[in-house]
Parts: C-alpha cells; structure tokens; sequence
C-alpha cells in the first residue's frame, strides 16, 4: 500500500509540472497563458516557439505521463488494479496543474505516455484508426482526440480482457471530455470536400 501510495504520488507531482509553460516561459520569454486559447499545453507551445519548443513540450508531456507507470511496473512490480490510479495520476496532474492555479492543459499528450506504459506501442494505431477519418471528415481536433479515445476505449471492450484497463479507458475518455469541454460544445464542422458533396446530394 505505502508503494502504491508512493508511485501515485510521484506520478501526480510529475505530471503536475507545467513543462510548455516552463519551455516557452525560459526560451521565447512569453506566457504561453496569452498564446492561441490559452492553454498552457503542448499545441501552444508549439504556437509560440515553433516546433523546437513544441516537439520538446510533447516529449516531456508524453514522458511524464509513461514514467510512473513504467517505473512502477518494472521497479515495484504494480500490476493489475495497483496501475489504475499510477496511471491517472499524471493525467489528472496535468490537467489541474496546482502550480498554475489550477489552470491546466488538455492531458492528450501525458495520457498517450501512460497507454503506451500499459500496452505500448501499439496505442499509437489504436489511437490513430479513429483519430485520422476524424481529422479527415471534419475539422475539429477536440473531436479528433475524443474520437481517438473512444477507439483506445474499444480497443479494451473488444480485444483485452482487462477491467483496470477498462476502467482507465473510461476515466480517461471522461478526462479528456472535460478538458476538451469548450471545444467539444460545438457539432463538428464537416470538411469542405464532404460538405459540398451532402450538399450537392441533396439539391
């Protein structure tokens, strides 16, 4: 139990660091808070210095979401339900961010981290199988990333039986619905391309 205590912990604290907001802070001397839409995550970052701050965001926050887990499991031998709050625990420490008032980032990046600490790789086409018609079909990336999580969601339903991994994929998606909350109040808007063709359909 004081592992498992410990381990989540750790992960809440390292994914509570604010690394887009340090990186833009120290290297292009901005408030990454008064870039794009305010976020101060991985997309900003990369709106504000370009992508040498942003690929860099991105593999911090992806990092920070696979450490915790991955040590977890290899130095302490967590496995089962003993990886369902290790694993969100980064996840929720992004998106609340305590050191910058509780105003945090949108966690996309950190819960890849964690899903490629818990079935690896392979979450990167999971993730993607939905993720790219989504992008495809209409123009909203929140859409996008919802969409990608609901296929990581089927992807346990259909092909894992595993209920600490389902249980993850469903707080998960929860998660990443609220972060995207704004984003996702809008109905997607269709491509262009798609919207002409229904239009032309149906004249």
């Amino acid at each position: 139990m004081n592992s498992l205590i410990a381990w989540t912990s750790f992960g809440f604290i390292l994914g509570s660091i604010p690394f887009s907001f340090l990186l833009v802070h120290f290297w292009v001397h901005r408030d990454i808070r008064t870039v794009g839409d305010g976020n101060p995550g991985a997309t900003n970052a990369w709106k504000a210095g370009g992508w040498p701050v942003g690929l860099s965001a991105v593999a911090l926050d992806i990092s920070k979401g696979f450490a915790p887990l991955y040590l977890a499991r290899r130095m302490a031998g967590l496995e089962g339900w003993a990886l369902l709050p290790v694993a969100l625990a980064p996840i929720l420490g992004h998106a609340l961010q305590p050191w910058l008032k509780f105003h945090g980032g949108k966690a996309l990046a950190t819960s890849g981290g964690a899903w490629i600490a818990w079935i690896g790789l392979r979450t990167l086409p999971i993730y993607a199988s939905l993720t790219l018609p989504a992008l495809a079909l209409q123009v909203e990336h929140a859409w996008a990333a919802f969409a990608g999580m609901f296929a990581l969601l089927g992807y346990t339903l259909w092909f894992v039986e595993s209920p600490p991994l389902t249980a993850f994929a469903c707080i998960n998606l929860c998660i990443i619905a609220w972060t995207h909350r704004r984003e996702l109040r809008h109905a997607p808007r269709l491509r262009a391309w798609l919207a002409n063709r229904l239009s032309r359909r149906n004249a």
